[in-house]
């Protein structure tokens, strides 16, 4: 393979928290010390240079839906986006629920995608919360991490089981905080705005009683657990007595719950509408200062691809979800830009920290990691034109709006995958 050397740039190190001007060198697919006469030399032109973006919770619709989302369009935005891994959903049609159907997504991911592709599998068949997958089976088919998805498991002796059983075999499992039945049919967040608006609406009190019951299941069983999205400052005291307990505990929040809040959906804008749905203007501050101190650990797009005929409905009856990819990276820089997040912070929840909880080297700049990196400009303005996303979906909150942040280029081992 190839030697880069990459010069004149801003190098990001979320481990170390800094931001400096230096050299950076590329051998063999890995970041080494040096190199005496690189092939390539990369001049960065005084950008930023950083880990490449791990992205847990990435839909992709195949099988069964593969016009919303393939691994070929899925691939391809994500090389844009600055995402060097995506770790997949099981919520596909069907579920990714045994070793054959994983197998199949894994061959298709393999053939089609030039970045990193892992695999979550469902906890329980079918995703119906009534009988526990062959967790170890799947395990061993390559499946990194196991979750429902947003289908809440409402037995809690079947959770227990599946908890214990995931335990016993060191297995990773993603949660859905919510409580099932106060948030079936609910379409927005319950408040003022939601009544006068005459939407179906949740309390947030339903994500705290979510996370309340499976931090007592994650107690009971000593399960590894990560929570797909946190979104309400009344679920985080929980969170934190997690975390204060020893328990093996780690949480994540939406892109989408950081940037946005619940006046955007204003004229029933069903682009705006995902799941959970958006929160208060309390709410969003409250989580981007749980990220800020590393409360919440991990920044992900959430990326579900819905099609048109989904979208463009009345707002209750619109499908949720937002696609993300692309615009992870230019969103999660309205943190840095407001003076919420520096970079290597940002960096940590996008990268390193992700890559740490699912046991991979990537995320970091150190010596002998992989050459996953980016170079962007995080300052470049543009406005962002929803059809010029390589996404099949289209379905993104940030159509027509004033963004800042592009990326230039995207290495995967060493391997350029994406230029601008």
């Amino acid at each position: 393979m190839s030697t880069i050397k990459f010069t004149n740039a801003h190098v990001i190190d979320p481990v170390a928290g800094t931001v400096s001007q230096r050299d950076l060198y590329v051998a063999d697919g890995h970041i080494v010390d040096t190199v005496a006469n690189p092939d390539e030399i990369v001049d960065c032109g005084g950008k930023y240079l950083a880990p490449g973006i791990v992205d847990i919770g990435v839909k992709v619709a195949e099988p069964g839906e593969r016009h919303k989302e393939s691994y070929k369009s899925a691939g391809a935005a994500a090389a844009a986006g600055g995402v060097t891994t995506i770790v997949t959903r099981p919520d596909t049609n069907p579920p990714i629920d045994t070793p054959e159907a994983l197998e199949f997504i894994r061959r298709r991911a393999a053939d089609a995608v030039g970045v990193n592709v892992l695999h979550m599998a469902a906890l329980t068949k079918g995703r119906l919360g009534q009988e526990m997958t062959e967790i170890g089976f799947l395990q061993d088919a390559g499946a990194v991490a196991f979750t429902d998805g947003d289908n809440v498991i409402s037995n809690t002796k079947i959770l227990s089981r599946a908890l214990t059983y995931a335990k016993s075999l060191d297995a990773l499992c993603m949660l859905h905080p919510q409580e099932p039945i106060l948030s079936a049919g609910a379409a927005v967040t319950s408040g003022k705005f939601a009544s006068l608006r005459g939407l179906p609406a949740v309390s947030p009190m339903a994500e705290r009683m979510g996370i309340d019951r499976d931090i007592a299941m994650i107690e009971m069983t000593g399960a590894k657990v990560h929570f797909d999205q946190i979104t309400t400052a009344r679920a985080l005291p929980a969170l934190e007595r997690a975390k204060a307990n020893g328990l093996d505990v780690t949480a994540g929040t939406s892109i989408h719950h950081l940037t946005l809040n619940e006046f955007d959906f204003a004229d029933y804008r069903s682009f705006f509408k995902v799941k959970p749905p958006l929160r208060s203007e309390d709410d969003r501050l409250a989580t981007i200062q749980a990220v800020a101190s590393g409360l919440i650990d991990i920044i992900s797009s959430m990326h579900t691809p819905q099609d048109e005929e989904s979208k463009r409905l009345p707002f209750e009856e619109a499908a949720a979800g937002a696609v993300a990819l692309e615009t992870l990276l230019p969103a999660a820089l309205r943190l840095v830009h407001g003076n919420y997040l520096d970079l290597p912070a940002l960096f940590r929840a996008l990268s390193l920290n992700p890559a740490t909880r699912m046991g991979l080297p990537c995320g970091r700049v150190d010596l002998g990691a992989p050459a996953d990196l980016i170079v962007f400009d995080a300052d470049i303005p543009f406005v962002l034109d929803r059809k010029s996303l390589r996404s099949k979906s289209k379905n993104t909150p940030f159509d027509g709006q004033r963004m800042q942040g592009k990326v230039l280029s995207t290495y995967v081992a060493g391997r350029k995958v994406f230029a601008q």
